[in-house]
């Protein structure tokens, strides 16, 4: 999935403006999501449904309501009396999506115990589904009656699909399944997550055994990554700046393969 992909099939119908700003922040949901940062996942997710009604009330043919933004004012505004030639999809199906998925965004990690298993990563993926559900309605309505329907379906397709965090922690085992990444960069994608929690280097090898790699083959690259560590007087490794952006680097790799492999 591209800016350069979506973009043209919604500008059509929807304000330019709000179809880049939905963009920006569904890009940045699924990125967050893929980090397993479950909280900044579900504040992007609540911004793109913001960008999204406010494109579909332009769309509707409706005065945006005045103040400060409201999601019930411009979910009430579209259930209510817009004109009778606004599609039902617009008018009722995608704001009732909007409202669910919202009212978890708003509330994010606010309505759980916090004993019982984390929330966090359910209410993003309840978040991130309806999102994409809401993307892609959003694309068929816009491109209803076009002629490249196959490619539009396959696009629709790969929104609705389910995701997986490229990150995963299980009881404080760090796991990284970015496709063909080296001991090397699974080590620097955990300092990156652990960041800016100092870890010990025998608990790094711990976790790099963890994600499948031999002792040696673990000790011996975080031999080759010392250029990008701070080393306390304990031991403890810290990802300098140029570690950071290198893990980036990897990471942004690894999710451009992992949506080609959903295409």
């Amino acid at each position: 999935m591209s800016v350069s992909q979506i973009e043209p099939l919604l500008t059509p119908v929807f304000p330019k403006a709000n179809v880049s700003a939905m963009i920006r922040h569904f890009s940045g949901m699924v990125d967050a999501f893929q980090r397993a940062r479950w909280e900044d996942s579900m504040g992007k997710g609540g911004k793109f449904i913001e960008a999204s009604l406010k494109a579909i009330y332009a769309r509707a043919g409706l005065v945006p309501p005045s103040g400060p933004f409201k999601v019930d004012a411009y979910i009430n505004g579209l259930t209510g009396s817009p004109p009778a030639s606004a599609d039902k999809v617009i008018r009722v199906t995608i704001p009732r999506a909007c409202r669910f998925a919202y009212e978890i965004a708003s509330n994010r990690g606010g309505r759980h115990d916090p004993e019982e298993v984390d929330p966090n990563e359910i209410d993003a993926n309840a978040v991130a589904t309806n999102c994409s559900w809401i993307l892609a309605e959003l694309i068929r309505h816009a491109q209803r009656g076009a002629t490249n329907t196959n490619s539009i379906k396959a696009l629709v397709d790969s929104l609705v699909r389910r995701r997986y965090a490229l990150i995963e922690d299980i009881d404080g085992r760090t796991y990284f399944h970015g496709h063909g990444a080296s001991a090397v960069d699974v080590a620097l994608v955990i300092l990156s997550y652990k960041y800016p929690n100092r870890i010990a280097e025998e608990e790094l090898v711990r976790l790099l055994e963890h994600n499948r790699f031999t002792r040696n083959n673990a000790c011996t690259s975080i031999g080759r990554i010392r250029k990008y560590l701070d080393i306390d007087g304990e031991g403890k490794l810290l990802l300098l700046t140029t570690g950071l952006e290198r893990a980036e680097e990897i990471f942004t790799q690894a999710n451009i393969i992992e949506q080609a492999a959903n295409r």
